[in-house]
This record gives C-alpha cells, sequence and structure tokens, in this order.
C-alpha cells in the first residue's frame, strides 16, 4: 500500500504561541501528533521533544527492521519510544523550574502490511473517513469522556461543558504513561485525520464530514478544516495530519443478475 500525507499547525485566533506539534515520516509511514500544556512556553517544549523524539526513534527503528518486525514488535516499539518520550519530557520539567508541570497529548500512527497500528494519550483524536463516513477511532483520556461513560452527562451536554480540557493522561506529566493502542484494518480509499482538540472542539463530526467530502485534494481539505476552525472562533491551537490510502475503495455491490458466474 501506498500513502499520502499532509500536515498542517495554525496558532489560532485566541494565542499569541503555539502548543501544538506534528512531524510525520512518509518513508515508513508514520505520524506523530502532539498538544503541549504548561506555563509559559513550556507546553511547546513538551510537544516538540515528544514528536521529534518519536519520529526520530520510533522511524529509526521502523527502517531497520524493514517489512521483518511483525505487529507485536512494532507495538513493543511504538510503546518503548513513548516511555523514552515521557522520561525526556518528565526530566527536562524536573531540572527546569520554567518548565515544572509540563506535559502534552499524543497521537501516533504507524501505517504497515494493510493495518494501522494507533496510539494516544490524552484528548487529542484520529478519525477515519471510509464510505463517506467519518468515525472517531480513539477515545479521550479526559475528565468529561468519564463523564460520559458513567452516564452524568450526555454528549450534547458535553459540547457546552467548561470541563473540555482537562485530561486524565499525558506525556511527561508523571514518570511513567500508559500509551493506549489499537489495531484496524486499512483499505484503499481510507481517509484518516490526527488533529488536537483546537480543531475536534471547534466543529463536530458532521461538518468535519462535509469539508473531507467537498475537498478531494488532501491540502485543499486540510486548509479548509482549519479555517472553519478559525471561523469557529480559532480557540486553540490547530494541528492536524491527513493520511489517504492509495487506491479505490472496494466495491460492496452484488451482482444484478440473480446467479454469479
Amino acid at each position: 500500500m501506498s500513502f499520502e500525507f499532509f500536515h498542517a499547525v495554525d496558532t489560532g485566533r485566541a494565542r499569541s504561541n503555539n502548543e501544538d506539534s506534528v512531524a510525520v515520516d512518509e518513508g515508513n509511514a508514520l505520524a506523530v501528533l502532539a498538544d503541549g500544556m504548561g506555563g509559559y512556553n513550556a507546553g511547546e517544549v513538551a510537544s516538540n521533544m515528544a514528536t521529534s523524539f518519536i519520529r526520530s526513534e520510533l522511524g529509526r527503528w521502523l527502517h531497520e527492521a524493514g517489512g521483518k518486525a511483525n505487529d507485536a514488535e512494532v507495538r513493543r516499539a511504538m510503546d518503548i519510544c513513548v516511555d523514552n518520550a515521557n522520561r525526556a519530557i518528565f526530566n527536562a520539567a524536573n531540572a527546569n523550574p520554567q518548565y515544572a508541570g509540563m506535559g502534552t497529548t499524543l497521537v501516533v500512527a504507524v501505517f504497515r502490511d494493510g493495518q494501522l497500528r494507533l496510539g494516544h494519550v490524552g484528548d487529542s483524536r484520529a478519525y477515519r473517513m471510509r464510505g463517506g463516513q467519518l468515525v472517531q477511532i480513539t477515545r479521550d483520556h479526559s475528565l468529561l469522556q468519564e463523564q460520559i461513560d458513567a452516564g452524568l452527562i450526555t454528549p450534547e451536554q458535553a459540547a457546552f461543558s467548561a470541563n473540555k480540557n482537562l485530561v486524565t493522561r499525558a506525556v511527561g506529566v508523571e514518570d511513567t504513561v500508559l500509551l493506549e493502542t489499537h489495531l484496524h484494518d486499512v483499505q484503499p480509499g481510507d481517509l484518516y485525520l490526527m488533529c488536537s482538540d483546537g480543531l475536534s472542539d471547534m466543529l463536530d463530526n458532521a461538518a468535519m464530514q462535509q469539508l473531507l467530502q467537498v475537498h478531494d485534494e488532501l491540502p485543499k481539505a486540510g486548509r479548509a478544516l482549519i479555517d472553519a476552525a478559525n471561523e469557529a472562533g480559532g480557540k486553540d491551537n490547530i494541528a492536524l495530519v491527513l493520511v489517504r490510502v492509495a487506491g479505490n475503495p472496494a466495491s460492496n455491490a452484488k451482482p444484478w443478475w440473480r446467479f454469479g458466474r
């Protein structure tokens, strides 16, 4: 399988600095996105440390492994790289008072052998567009999601909650972090979107799906998403990665004649 990538970061309309970061290694079909948190420029430091470290270390491992590694080995390598990035950020925060308490969300995607190994921490998200339908394929590590799961609020009420940005898991905040990973089958024609909450808080699924349907070229689709998020308020930094799987979607149509040949 071959893949087309596009990525972009935008400051938004409400902030002067940018704490979002993305890194893509097209040769190894690897994408990383992070949304930093912390005072001064600490969030920017944390997100850049995460994306650059994981792209470098995991990218090197994927290159050296070639096609020999199985999914269990890829997952293990992903866990190790994220753990090492977590320790590097945590140690930097402890060694520099101005970086105290910094951390970052994370989404990391590895495409290989017709599958996507996807890992995430926090409330940055990944979506899949297939058959014209956009579906979220990560589940937020956030207080809001826990309240929804417990039945305390509805998803509709969550859209207006004051607790949107309270994450329950982040990279670099503690000396260890749990990366949640899942394996997804990849089909020709699939379109994957990774984004920070600067996009997902401003646009609902229906709005993002419509923009992705209207704009066939990835740069135009990405720019349209960012522009729409800014038009909706642009209350936070916006980061996104789009990945399209080459090929035409498989048809589910059945022969119209009664008996196949």
